[in-house]
Formats: structure tokens, sequence, C-alpha cells
């Protein structure tokens, strides 16, 4: 909110983030009128008018001679207009998969007469917060939620708990935190690395590299999968074959190291990506080096995106159930809203499958 909305506003804003964040609780008591006048530097009747409107609104309630407390939201304050809104939090939006993703998910709640609010972190765990926060404040019923960097962690484990403590059931898609108990809707992607390197190995490759952004549990899994297809297949797995990365490194690192690797003495003669968006980068450190795809150097992407038949090189990628995880999922969270069978609330895993195209070929070693 900025500096120059009126004060009253700004304070609304701050009690919404204490209990949005999971500071204050349902049942809680808040700070009397006068010592949030003295906290925030207000007079008495803007403190008044911000708790007033929050009392309205259904965030607080007032008990006669006991002060104000922090309410339910599952209660009457859905029951104005909030109880037909499902949120969805995802990394990104308007990009790559998610779009496919977001209609799925959306077709799902319209024919079951829900609305969508959107709302994206660009893959910051600040912007989570900021999104969660959001998504209290705006009265959702349920939450999807596309975990952010879910391999480094659960800073807003509060924030989340906050939405347990009001009722608001959360599904997450494509990866979950360890420490929150909800359902999930996934492709295996362990076992989609391990797909995609096996059909390498099994084509006759004997150097194949991986390249995985790791700060999400999608890399992190995907290259576990490729340590696991060369162990099974008894092919040594050379460290120097693996390049992990982080998002901020996405741009340059992988590029790097596939030069580097390509003007070794025993370069790779296939490669394995963490997603499609990468290989058709990589395709482009290939041309610098007077390879050809798929006689040189075989590729694998992940997610059979537009962008896997986009390219002149059509390419094998592991395919991504996009609009049918989305609907699966909002699907799921509908039945956990409605009361429906709850053995399908752990959530849903997907078998991965590969969509062979032409940037794969045996190998000619």
């Amino acid at each position: 909110m900025s500096s120059q909305s009126p004060k009253y506003l700004r304070l609304k804003e701050e009690i919404v983030s204490w209990i949005a964040g999971g500071r204050y609780r349902p049942g809680d008591k808040l700070p009397s009128e006068n010592e949030l006048s003295d906290q925030f530097g207000l007079s008495r009747q803007t403190v008044r008018q911000s708790i007033g409107e929050l009392v309205q609104e259904g965030w607080l309630s007032r008990e006669q001679g006991k002060g104000t407390f922090v309410a339910r939201l599952s209660g009457e304050r859905k029951s104005a207009g909030g109880s037909r809104t499902v949120g969805l939090i995802t990394t990104y939006i308007s990009d790559y998969i998610f779009p496919s993703i977001v209609r799925g998910v959306e077709a799902a709640l319209k024919d079951r007469g829900y609305r969508l609010l959107l709302s994206s972190t660009d893959n910051r765990k600040d912007r989570e917060r900021e999104s969660l926060e959001m998504m209290l404040s705006q009265g959702v019923c349920g939450l999807i939620v596309e975990p952010t960097r879910s391999a480094e962690g659960n800073p807003n484990f509060d924030a989340y708990m906050a939405m347990q403590y009001h009722g608001i059931p959360l599904l997450m898609i494509n990866e979950q935190y360890p420490d929150l108990d909800c359902p999930c809707v996934k492709l295996d992607d362990e076992a989609g690395g391990h797909l995609a390197t096996a059909h390498l190995l099994e084509a006759g490759h004997k150097r194949v590299a991986g390249f995985f952004k790791t700060d999400d549990l999608q890399g992190v899994h995907r290259m576990k999968g490729f340590v696991r297809a060369h162990r099974d297949h008894g092919v040594p797995v050379d460290p120097e074959r693996i390049v992990r990365y982080s998002t901020e490194e996405k741009e340059e690192r992988p590029r790097a190291a596939l030069r580097e690797l390509l003007r070794s003495a025993e370069p790779p003669s296939a490669i394995v990506c963490y997603n499609d968006q990468l290989a058709v980068a990589l395709l482009d450190v290939v041309r610098e080096a007077g390879l050809r795809v798929p006689e040189d150097l075989a590729i694998v992407g992940y997610d059979d995106s537009f962008l896997a038949t986009a390219t002149e090189i059509k390419l094998t990628s592991v395919e991504h159930p996009k609009a049918e995880m989305g609907e699966r999922a909002a699907n799921l969270l509908l039945g956990m809203l409605e009361g429906g069978p709850r053995h399908e609330e752990k959530g849903w895993v997907y078998a991965p499958s590969l969509a062979v195209r032409q940037s794969t070929v045996p190998s000619p070693e």
C-alpha cells in the first residue's frame, strides 16, 4: 500500500497482514485501540475507523467489555461473497506451460459455479507471502498453490498455517513443501528423469550430460532419476556431466557449462534438460559449435510444451499433463470443499510418458 494512502487504510492492511501471516489467529485478542494508537502514532478516531471496517468485513469481532478478537474467516465472512472464489498461486502465469494449467483449473471451476483468483510469485519467496496474504484478504474459500523454490524450504510456513486456522483447504500442484500436510497433484519427476535418460542410454549413448535447476524439487527429483537410470543400466555417471543451476543462473550457467563440455576430450553425445525452455536455449550453443542435432548430439527436453515443436528440430520431451493437471487439482479441491470422497484427498501422481521426436536417434558409438 502506498504511503500516500489514508492512514486508516494503512492500519487496516497492517492488521490484515498480521492475521494472514499467522501472528494473530482466530480467537486471539487484538491490542486495544489505545495501544494501537500509541504503536502507530494515530488518533483514536483513525484506529476506530480501521477496526470498525474490519469488523464489518468479517476479519474481527467485538465482544462487549472484553475487546476485539480475530474472527474465523470460514464463517460469516465467506458467505458474504468469497465462498465461491478459489485462489491459484503459481510461480508464473503467462508463459511456458502455465497458461494451460490455469485454463484447466478455470474450466473445472466454471463448471461448478466457482470463480478463479490468480496470483504469480515470479518464483520469489517474498511474493509468495504477499500472494498468500492477498488471497486471505480476498476471502477465498480454497487455495491451489505451486510452491516457490520448493527445494529451499518454506519461510512462509506461518502464512500457510493461517490458512489452516481459518479452515481454508489447500492443495499443491507440481510439488509440495515437505512441512505441509496437504494433497498434491504432480508428475512423478524422478520417474520422468529416469525415462528421459534411459531412452538415451538404451539408444547406445554412454556419455550423457544432465542439466537440472535444483532450487525446486522438480529439478532435484529429475536429477535423481537421471542418476538412477545410469545405475540401472550399469553406466557410471561422470560428475562433470551433471550441471546444477539456480533460477538466477538459468540464463548463463547452463550455456557456459555446455560450451565447456563440448570442448572437452570426451564431449557428451546426448543431453537431458530440466525443461524444454532450456533445451531450446542449448540448441543455440550446439549450433555455435557447428554440431548437428541429433547426428552429433541428441537432446531430450521436459514438459512437452509448445516449444518442443516450435523449432526446426522437434524435441523428444517428457510429457506433462498441464491442463488435465489443472482440472484434476481444481476438482480435488472442490471435493474437499464440498465433502467429496476423502480417499482422493492425498492428491494424484501422474506417471510420465515420452514424446519421441527427431532430436534423439541411436548413437553412432
